[in-house]
């Protein structure tokens, strides 16, 4: 059985991300996204990486670049995402900011839906996005990677934090 959608490429999500106009990518590697997207990212003189210790962290880094009139992605897995959901709650939501994530979904398995995956922290962390009502979208190929400039300006105009959920390994 091939492969007939692999994941999307990281020169996709990092274009994606051009023509959003993004900066700054906050990050923390992530093995589902570090070898296609992220270390070409931290190759590339549009963006400005910044490396964090701890997901929230950077929950609070791109909310201040917003506020400066700046554009910033926080890149981590689900497990961080999870990690973050207080810092996420505090300052995104409770104060209506543009924090856009994209979010790793290790091992989840292609053409399921984060809701209906096996794995019990994959579910839960889309449900945890749906209770929170974040504005979110799943990339799983390369023809999903077109929604996250779009996804990303409307953030920004409306001032709402966005999950982009990375549902397959990154290629590079």
């Amino acid at each position: 059985m091939g492969q007939e959608h692999p994941g999307p490429r990281g020169s996709e999500l990092i274009a994606a991300l051009k023509e959003a106009r993004v900066e700054f990518v906050a990050a923390l590697p992530d093995i589902w996204t570090s070898l296609g997207f992220l270390w070409p990212l931290s190759r590339d003189p549009a963006f400005r990486l910044i490396r964090l210790c701890k997901e929230d962290e950077g929950v609070s880094i791109c909310s201040a670049l917003a506020f400066c009139e700046r554009r910033a992605i926080l890149s981590m897995q689900y497990t961080g995402f999870l990690d973050s959901v207080n810092s996420i709650r505090g300052t995104a939501v409770n104060y209506n900011q543009p924090v856009c994530m994209l979010v790793g979904l290790l091992a989840k398995e292609p053409g399921v839906a984060p809701k209906d995956a096996k794995r019990y922290d994959i579910r839960i962390t889309q449900g945890v996005v749906d209770a929170m009502g974040l504005d979110h979208l799943l990339i799983e190929t390369s023809d999903d990677v077109p929604l996250l400039a779009p996804a990303i300006e409307r953030a920004y105009e409306r001032s709402r934090p966005l999950v982009a959920m990375i549902g397959r390994e990154v290629r590079p």
